[in-house]
């Protein structure tokens, strides 16, 4: 759980600031998404391969190599 306490003479904004970068480091969000449905294993698998091949093309196109 992700916890901020208020400074002396600091705002609300800048305590919800504070508050944001701490859930987005803590990778709370990430998780949530990604909890928010049942994914199968073998369907993740799959997810995350199509994921690595289209991170592979980005990078080979990037660098002027056509694939």
């Amino acid at each position: 759980m992700t916890v901020v306490v208020l400074r002396p003479n600091e705002s609300q904004d800048q305590l919800l600031k504070r508050f944001r970068k701490k859930v987005v480091k803590s990778g709370i969000l990430s998780t949530v998404r990604r909890k928010r449905w049942f994914i199968s294993k073998s369907e993740l698998r799959r997810v995350e391969k199509k994921k690595a091949i289209r991170r592979i093309k980005r990078r080979m196109t990037g660098r002027g190599m056509e694939a």
